[in-house]
C-alpha cells in the first residue's frame, strides 16, 4: 500500500510527503479469518433451533461453534496473538450488529403478498438475554483460549501442535459453556435443567474439538518472536 500526501504550509508553499508501506497477509490467513467469522455467525443463527439429539435438547449451533476455537488457533499461528485478539473482539461486534439488524428487520412491516412476516419475526428476532450471553461467552472464552495457547507455545513447547489445540480448547470450552448456560438460562430454567444443558453441550463441544484438531496442520507453523 502506498500513499502520497500534499500539505500546504503557512507561506503558501506545498510540501509533498510520500509514504509507502507494504503489508502482506497470507492467503491462508484471509481464508481462516473468513471461515472464523462465518462459523461464528452460522453458530449464532443456528442456535435459534433447539434440536433433539439422542433424546436430549441441544441448540444446533453447538455443532459448528467449537470449530471456531481451532480456527482462532490458526489465526494465532499465522498472524500472532495481537491479531487473534482483534479478530475475537471484531467477531463479537459483528454478531452484536447482526442481532440488532435482525431485530430491526423483524420490526419492519411485511409486504402482505409475502405472507411470512410473523414466521420471520418469531424465528430471527433475538432474545437478548440469550444473545448477549452467547456473545459474552464467545469473546471471553476465545480470549482465554488466546492466553492459554500463547503460554503453551512460548513457555512449554512448540512441538505437538495437536496438544496446544487440545490444551487451549480444554480450558476455554468449559468457560464458554458456563457463561452461556448460566447467563442464558439460569433465570428462567431450574438449575438441574441448566446443568443438563451445560453437561450435554460440553460433551458435544469436546467431541467437535477432537474432530477439528487436524485443522491445525493445514498451515505451516511460524515463529512470531514472542507473539505466537
Amino acid at each position: 500500500m502506498s500513499a502520497s500526501i500534499t500539505r500546504t504550509t503557512e507561506q503558501g508553499g506545498e510540501t509533498s510527503l510520500s509514504a509507502s508501506a507494504a503489508v502482506v497477509i497470507p492467503t491462508a490467513a484471509i481464508l481462516v479469518i473468513a471461515a472464523y467469522i462465518a462459523a461464528q455467525m452460522l453458530s449464532d443463527i443456528s442456535s435459534l433451533k433447539i434440536g433433539l439429539v439422542f433424546g436430549l435438547a441441544v441448540d444446533m449451533g453447538t455443532f459448528i461453534y467449537p470449530v471456531t476455537f481451532t480456527l482462532r488457533d490458526l489465526v494465532h499461528k499465522l498472524l500472532g496473538k495481537a491479531s487473534a485478539r482483534i479478530l475475537i473482539v471484531t467477531a463479537g461486534a459483528i454478531n452484536l450488529l447482526m442481532a440488532a439488524y435482525l431485530m430491526w428487520a423483524a420490526a419492519v412491516p411485511s409486504d402482505p403478498s409475502w405472507g411470512l412476516g410473523e414466521e420471520f419475526s418469531a424465528i430471527l428476532s433475538p432474545v437478548w438475554r440469550i444473545t448477549l450471553a452467547s456473545i459474552i461467552a464467545e469473546v471471553v472464552s476465545e480470549l482465554v483460549d488466546t492466553e492459554v495457547y500463547h503460554v503453551f507455545v512460548t513457555r512449554i513447547t512448540r512441538r505437538f501442535q495437536w496438544l496446544r489445540v487440545l490444551v487451549s480448547n480444554g480450558v476455554s470450552v468449559p468457560v464458554d459453556n458456563l457463561i452461556f448456560a448460566v447467563g442464558a438460562f439460569a433465570i428462567t430454567l431450574p438449575w438441574p435443567v441448566v446443568w443438563q444443558i451445560f453437561l450435554f453441550n460440553l460433551i458435544v463441544k469436546y467431541g467437535m474439538t477432537l474432530l477439528s484438531l487436524p485443522l491445525i496442520y493445514i498451515v505451516p507453523d511460524q515463529n512470531h518472536s514472542g507473539s505466537v
